[in-house]
């Protein structure tokens, strides 16, 4: 029972926090930035000046024999899909958050977005299978539990596989969709899926990293294990030609990904398990903006 209760206070701790950032921090901007799937007729007003010539509609204006044009409004409704590594690497956070911890705050925010601009949302969540998949629905009820699931779910699987998850997707969600894909994204190749995904759906990636995978603290021999295969390997930290090997396989294999992103033209939004989220957030939210504007 007492742990239930935490459960509980977790939960609602964290939908006060993102509520709260939703309001703030970015009202509006969610509105403004992904876009319904089309138009839909509304009904048939006289014409105006300035009024484009091919909404006219040629059937009422030869019966009543004065201009009409049809009038349409943007159908605003929109399906939003959170697609959520849970794999054993996501366990890992130097600081105070884990990388699933981490990810949970920006799926419950991105969701509260969701639902107050009276959108859909779903949530997949997958390791090296498809742990869990929850059919895109309204309402705070159904927000609490993608909260939960995120939180508290507890993974069949140890490893990462992008290119099941990413087709698993493309066969459940077969209307366009925005998709948050949280990930470290330390799994094989999954370059096929990704190009289907990006061209059917609003695909924004979210790589989340912790600082301490991107360097080597100078500590001496350590044993190190892989999370997800469960390997372990002896290594000198303080050896500089191993401080250098690390540095530049990190470096290779991030720029190999944003490299693989861009090619799709899928956007990213970086995010480290020690610094705010909202600045990154933000940033990306007045990018696209911007972007919009100028078509």
């Amino acid at each position: 029972m007492s742990e239930t209760r935490e459960i509980l206070k977790k939960i609602r701790r964290l939908e006060l926090r993102t509520r709260r950032l939703v309001n703030d921090a970015l009202a509006g901007q969610y509105h403004s930035i992904f876009k319904g799937r089309g138009m839909n007729f509304e009904d048939v007003r006289a014409y105006q000046p300035g009024d484009e010539v091919r909404f006219i509609d040629r059937n009422v204006t030869a019966r009543t024999g004065e201009l009409h044009v049809k009038n349409f409004t943007e159908e605003r409704e929109l399906t939003v899909v959170l697609l959520i590594d849970v794999s054993a690497s996501g366990g890992f956070g130097s600081v105070t958050l884990s990388k699933r911890e981490l990810a949970a705050e920006v799926a419950s925010l991105l969701a509260f977005s969701a639902i107050g601009n009276n959108d859909k949302v779903g949530l997949v969540l997958f390791s090296e299978g498809i742990e869990l998949f929850l059919p895109p629905k309204k309402g705070r009820s159904h927000v609490l539990r993608i909260i939960r699931e995120v939180l508290f779910h507890e993974p069949r699987g140890r490893r990462t596989d992008l290119a099941a998850a990413l087709d698993f997707l493309n066969k459940v969600v077969t209307r366009r969709a925005v998709v948050f894909l949280l990930s470290d994204f330390q799994a094989p190749p999954f370059e096929r899926p990704l190009a289907v995904t990006a061209r059917r759906h609003d695909l924004v990636a979210v790589p989340v990293v912790d600082p301490l995978e991107e360097a080597l603290p100078d500590v001496g021999r350590v044993t190190l294990e892989d999370a997800e295969t469960g390997e372990q390997y002896e290594v000198n930290t303080s050896d500089a030609q191993t401080q250098s090997a690390f540095r530049h396989a990190v470096a290779k294999r991030r720029d190999a990904l944003a490299a693989l992103l861009r090619r799709f033209g899928v956007d990213a939004i970086a995010l480290r398990t020690t610094e705010d989220y909202l600045p990154p957030l933000r940033a990306f939210f007045k990018t696209r903006e911007r972007r919009l504007a100028r078509r």
